[in-house]
């Protein structure tokens, strides 16, 4: 069995419905969740004008390969209603491949660990929540330290599932 970390993240719509369903959707056709960290409020990076997003992280225990996780994850934002017009830009739903087992993997289409999970708090506060030593395949870090050492300063905050902080 593989174990695959995923980053969940939307900012449209009914946020919470939309990891709802990731989730339900990602069970079906990935694999069984293990764990899933809290849900985690965080202002948008890379295009800031837009709003909050909703992130978490789960842990999947699959059987596929990294090719057909992300070929999974793909057709499941289509399927809840991701509509890629501009990167980094809204979306209803976003389905990130963050790491799998201790792999380094250089395709085309595919970069693991994600390339960008050492410059992304909104990533590294959930994924230290539920996996804190687990180290980094490439930085040889585990992921408190990767949080520690993160020059993002954007506001992460923790929230309850059934009240989500406002601004």
């Amino acid at each position: 069995m593989n174990k695959i970390f995923i980053l969940l993240g939307t900012n449209l719509g009914d946020r919470l419905r939309q990891l709802s369903q990731a989730k339900q959707a990602l069970e079906k056709q990935v694999g069984e969740i293990l764990i899933a960290s809290s849900i985690y409020e965080t202002a948008a990076w890379g295009v800031e004008e837009q709003p909050a997003f909703l992130n978490q992280v789960i842990l999947i225990n699959t059987v596929l390969s990294p090719i057909e996780c992300l070929n999974c994850t793909q057709q499941i934002e289509l399927d809840l209603g991701r509509v890629r017009l501009k990167k980094w830009g809204q979306r209803a739903i976003d389905i990130d491949l963050l790491y799998f087992n201790d792999e380094t993997i250089n395709y085309p289409n595919l970069i693991i660990p994600h390339p960008f999970i050492s410059e992304r708090r909104f990533t590294l506060e959930p994924l230290a929540e539920i996996a804190p030593d687990y180290i980094h395949p490439v930085y040889k870090k585990n992921n408190v330290s990767l949080l520690r050492n993160c020059k993002d300063k954007l506001p992460v905050k923790k929230i309850n599932n059934d009240e989500p902080y406002r601004h």
